[in-house]
């Protein structure tokens, strides 16, 4: 929303809405103030005040949701977003721009419910007689090397609910892709109501998530951790602007959810107005550079009381490190991506590595301190660079 992170922003719960200035600062209040017409669908996780009068359409609604807000034999909440998002397209002026969030529930679990993963009837059918293969990543028997913190936390409990058996673990995942087949199907429908409308040609589709998922590797369920399975989320941009050539091409670069705020307005030929912790990503679609970032910051804080332990850390192209800083402190994580993509070797403890672990400690304490001194008016530089991995040896 406002490409800063939290250790910036200083929202760490489901209660505090963004103040005026941040809704200045969001995509959609720039879009809005440079004239786009804006709309909000689904899901809206900030705060516990809804921000209606930010948009010229609102749809949104707090917390979590139901997949079946009318009853179970009401439609489902896929259904009811695409109706309302070809709505918005169908009814935009011919004359301004438009901006539409579509923010799904899906594939996200149903806590209230035992049943977790509740798919809309018409893409069951899809899903008959398949069998997800077993995990490739780390195994559930990987929990055990984790303190008792983080073995008594909210991820394990999900775990057990999850993935404790052979068909719950197949019952979570059939559920959990059927969602995800319901997001292609409204897209796909969404796609055919721009064409009907004759915007198409002009319309830019950017495609992403708010965190990544355990579906059982390391003995966990959810997210909230800094391992792979949790940090990574996908990135997706159609733009029909750009030449046949420079279209379906992957780009091996790592990029940010940070990033989405300053992406989305320069593809909409907005001027930024203030700064940003991001860096757009356009810059990729123009074939313009492949070179991602080199090192960064990640931060989970919430507090709960300690179901969930909360962590930070840093993330180079080779190494990662991660630390806990609540109820699973003084715990530390230290992978070599390289030798161990999966994350199964802690290497904290291996005096080989302890160069590396020292530097990327100290990376963490310098990032931490930047966020907590910036301010919306200064211009954001990355307080560690690919010079300082260089200098400790952390760049190969």
């Amino acid at each position: 929303m406002l490409g800063e992170y939290a250790g910036s922003h200083g929202i760490y719960d489901f209660a505090t809405p963004l103040n005026a200035p941040q809704a200045q600062r969001s995509y959609w209040g720039q879009m809005k103030q440079a004239g786009y017409y804006t709309g909000f669908i689904g899901k809206y996780g900030v705060g516990d005040k809804m921000p209606e009068s930010s948009f010229d359409v609102w749809n949104g609604f707090p917390g979590q949701g139901f997949y079946f807000p009318n009853g179970p034999n009401g439609p489902h909440l896929n259904h009811i977003m695409r109706d309302q998002a070809n709505d918005f397209v169908g009814k935009a002026p011919a004359d301004k721009p438009f901006c539409l969030s579509v923010s799904f529930k899906a594939p996200h679990v149903q806590d209230e419910d035992p049943r977790q993963y509740l798919p809309s009837q018409d893409t069951e059918a899809r899903y008959n007689g398949v069998v997800i293969p077993p995990l490739r990543r780390a195994g559930a028997a990987d929990i055990n090397r984790f303190p008792l913190a983080i073995q008594h936390s909210e991820n394990r409990r999900r775990w057990g609910v999850r993935f404790a058996t052979p068909d719950l673990y197949q019952a979570s995942l059939t559920g959990y892709y059927r969602l995800i087949t319901g997001i292609d199907d409204v897209i796909g429908s969404l796609r055919a109501t721009l064409e009907k409308r004759g915007v198409a040609d002009n319309t830019i589709i950017v495609y992403s998530a708010d965190h990544g998922i355990f579906n059982g590797e390391h003995g966990f369920a959810g997210k909230w951790y800094g391992h792979e399975e949790s940090l990574r989320i996908p990135l997706i941009v159609h733009d029909p602007r750009l030449p046949a050539t420079s279209r379906g091409k992957l780009v091996d670069a790592m990029t940010l959810n940070i990033d989405l705020q300053p992406t989305l307005l320069e593809l909409a030929g907005v001027a930024a107005s203030g700064h940003a912790q991001g860096r757009s990503a356009a810059p990729f679609l123009k074939g313009e550079t492949t070179t991602g970032r080199s090192v960064w910051f990640f931060e989970h804080k919430f507090p709960d009381g300690g179901w969930i332990p909360s962590s930070e850390g840093i993330r180079t192209q080779r190494w990662k490190y991660i630390r806990y800083t609540d109820n699973a402190a003084p715990f530390e994580e230290l992978y070599d991506m390289r030798a161990d993509p999966n994350e199964t070797v802690n290497l904290t403890a291996d005096r080989v590595f302890q160069k590396q672990r020292e530097a990327l400690t100290r990376y963490t304490n310098i990032w931490r301190q930047a966020l907590r001194a910036w301010k919306p008016d200064q211009a954001w530089a990355d307080p560690v660079s690919e010079q300082d991995l260089a200098r400790d040896g952390l760049n190969r």
